[in-house]
């Protein structure tokens, strides 16, 4: 939440600037459709966590003689739901899977706890069970982290399960196809090197020193070395080449992987998928689609609904106040855009004697002396946006997800920010990862909208239920701890 501080300034002249790196380095900011070959244990991952928590709850109710019944029911769907998928641990640390498992635990049970308040169904369960499911939950889950751990370390050293890998083309792209694959050594995949025509001195110096021959000794080497797995990173004007290589290596028994170059490109949900037998690519795409939309729209409906029970003294005590700060009406309505850029009504508790909602929004700044003292209180603890908990029943808004700005305030700057629009793939939220990270507030210069922009297309790369919850939680503590909204 941004209390009402969250609309852009208006657009700065951009000469001077140029555009924002759109890729980072690390794994989990720039996912794109090209990744290792993943085994199993992405599934186990996704499904051991929620299994677990079912699993211990089910096994603890019956050891205190609990029958099945209705109520039980809905926690295992709500916790299972809230779980999954899980996220794959059997990389870290044990003391960073640890705290990770705690701290998940303790965010899930107070929703739980929650939800158990506003419904009044905490008596339908034996208290004992409860702790004890509290408790032994992310010890079992702790466990089979760990034996997973050691189950992956154990085969991956095994000689006669790795899997050998080269890359042809030896340029940017195929250096950094060859970094992944390094990193993916857990997995069982062994790097083994490039093959590339060109002369050495237009290679990189790692390229150099691990070139394996040229494109034409690609299918002998493979055949004879037992390579397991070919990426091919030649640039698409050397499709003649690639469509050679791929005959030359269909005689061989290695899996071929085409990794193109996109890594310019701020890729969001990329995948590939069949469209009626045709392959397509996936670049921008939203993460909502399928089981992944019903359970965003179920969380919202359910949490907005908590929330609206749980508020409704408050927001009557706060229109009670906007209306005897100044004349006019209790609900600000502006014009915003929502999913896919359509124009929706967002409600905000009016905050300003004046309201702007035309083609020019003069963004409110510290001591703006349109807003009322009761409305400078207001937008400090963002309790203007209270309201917009029923554009999240209206289905206009979720929870979590990008601050959705002015209509005018998007026509500019997404001519000047690439990828600015890529945020309205998904419904704007009330709150979001740019808001808990620092963005909130007055962004009166183009690099602040920049970097909410970017907290915002790593969000949609990385979303979960887990990562919506984690939001959640941290807007509380912005809320009592952060004073840039005004």
């Amino acid at each position: 939440m941004a209390g009402g501080s969250d609309v852009p300034a208006a657009a700065p002249a951009r000469e001077r600037l140029s555009p924002p790196p759109m890729y980072d380095d690390r794994p989990s900011a720039n996912r794109t459709f090209f990744s290792a070959p993943q085994s199993v244990t992405s599934l186990v991952a996704a499904f051991l966590e929620p299994t677990i928590t079912v699993a211990t709850f089910l096994v603890i109710n019956a050891h205190h003689g609990e029958p099945v019944t209705r109520a039980s029911l809905v926690l295992c769907l709500l916790a299972f739901a809230l779980t999954f998928p899980g996220r794959n641990r059997f990389r870290d640390g044990r003391l960073t899977a640890a705290v990770d498992i705690v701290v998940s635990w303790v965010m899930l049970l107070a929703i739980l706890l929650l939800c158990g308040y506003a419904t009044q169904s905490l008596a339908f369960f034996n208290p004992d069970a409860l702790i004890g499911w509290a408790v032994a939950t992310p010890v079992l889950q702790f466990t089979a982290t760990a034996i997973g751990r050691s189950v992956l370390r154990s085969r991956s050293n095994r000689v006669e399960v790795r899997r050998s890998a080269v890359v042809v083309g030896a340029g940017p792209l195929g250096v950094r196809v060859s970094r992944a694959l390094e990193g993916s050594r857990d997995q069982g995949v062994t790097f083994a090197g490039y093959f590339d025509d060109r002369d050495n001195n237009r290679l990189a110096a790692e390229a150099v020193a691990r070139r394996l021959g040229g494109l034409s000794d690609v299918a002998r080497v493979v055949t004879e070395e037992g390579i397991r797995e070919v990426y091919i990173t030649l640039p698409l004007g050397s499709q003649p080449r690639i469509v050679e290589l791929l005959e030359q290596l269909q005689g061989t028994t290695a899996s071929l992987y085409f990794v193109p170059d996109v890594f310019g490109i701020s890729i969001i949900q990329g995948r590939l998928q069949d469209m009626n037998g045709v392959p397509v690519v996936g670049l921008l795409d939203t993460p909502f689609t399928g089981t992944n939309e019903l359970a965003k729209r179920i969380s919202d409906i359910v949490f907005a609904s908590i929330i609206l029970v749980l508020i409704t003294p408050i927001l009557l005590l706060l229109a009670i106040g906007v209306k005897l700060s100044s004349p006019g009406p209790v609900i600000f309505k502006q014009k915003r855009n929502g999913l896919d850029g359509e124009e929706i009504e967002v409600y905000k508790f009016r905050s300003m004697r004046a309201m702007d909602n035309g083609p020019v929004v003069k963004q409110a700044t510290k001591g703006d002396p349109r807003i009322t003292p009761f409305g400078a209180f207001i937008r400090r603890t963002s309790l203007d946006e209270l309201p917009q908990f029923i554009n999240v029943l209206q289905g206009r808004m979720s929870i979590v997800g990008p601050r959705p700005h002015a209509v005018a305030h998007n026509e500019s700057y997404r001519r000047l920010i690439k990828a600015y629009m890529v945020r309205h793939k998904v419904k704007p939220g009330i709150t979001g990862w740019a808001q808990v990270n620092g963005h909130r507030g007055e962004t009166d210069t183009i690099e602040k909208m920049e970097a909410r922009v970017q907290y915002d297309l790593e969000y949609l790369r990385n979303w979960s239920i887990a990562l919506d919850l984690q939001i959640i939680l941290r807007t509380v503590r912005v809320l009592f701890f952060d004073r840039n909204a005004y």
